[in-house]
C-alpha cells in the first residue's frame, strides 16, 4: 500500500514537472536565435563579402509583446550579385540557396510552397524550430535579395 502511494506521488510529480516544462523557454529560444546569427555570419555562402550580409537587428534585446511576455528578433539582409540570367532563374536560385541555408545550416523545418513557382514579385520562405523560433524570408527581385526576419515566440521572462 505504501509503495503504491509513493508510486502515485512520484508519478504526479513527474506529470507536474513535465507540464511546467512543456513549452519553449525564452532562454532556450533566445540562445537558439543567437546561434542562428553566428551560423549565418560564418556560413560559407553568406560570409563572402560579395553577399553583403548585414545584421540589421541582433537578437540580444527583449522586446515586449503583451501580458508580461517578451520576444527576441533577428533581422538580416544579404544580396547576391546580379548576373545575366532571367528574373525567374535568379529568384529560383536565390530561393533554393536560402531554403538550403535555413534547413541544412540553421536547422529550420522549412515549409515548401509550390504556389510561388515563377512568381516575378518575389518568393516567401517560412520555417520554424520546436524551440519556439520562426523565420520568414522574402526573396526579392531587387536588392537586397534576401530579407530575413526570425523571432522567438512571445514568452515569459
Amino acid at each position: 500500500m505504501r509503495s503504491t502511494r509513493l508510486l502515485a506521488v512520484g508519478l504526479a510529480l513527474v506529470i507536474v514537472a513535465s507540464g511546467c516544462a512543456s513549452g519553449p523557454s525564452l532562454k532556450d529560444a533566445a540562445a537558439e536565435l543567437q546561434k542562428d546569427t553566428q551560423r549565418l555570419e560564418t556560413d560559407d555562402v553568406f560570409k563572402n563579402p560579395l553577399m553583403n550580409l548585414r545584421i540589421v537587428q541582433r537578437p540580444d534585446t527583449d522586446l515586449p509583446c503583451g501580458e508580461d511576455k517578451v520576444k527576441r528578433v533577428l533581422r538580416a539582409t544579404a544580396d547576391e550579385e546580379r548576373i545575366d540570367e532571367s528574373l525567374d532563374s535568379r529568384l529560383d536560385k536565390a530561393q533554393r540557396v536560402m531554403e538550403n541555408t535555413l534547413s541544412r545550416i540553421l536547422g529550420y523545418k522549412v515549409e515548401y510552397d509550390i504556389s510561388q513557382v515563377d512568381d516575378p514579385e518575389g518568393r516567401f520562405i517560412y520555417g520554424s524550430k520546436e524551440v519556439g523560433v520562426v523565420v520568414n524570408v522574402y526573396v526579392a527581385p531587387e536588392a537586397p535579395t534576401w530579407r530575413l526576419h526570425a523571432q522567438t515566440a512571445c514568452l515569459p521572462r
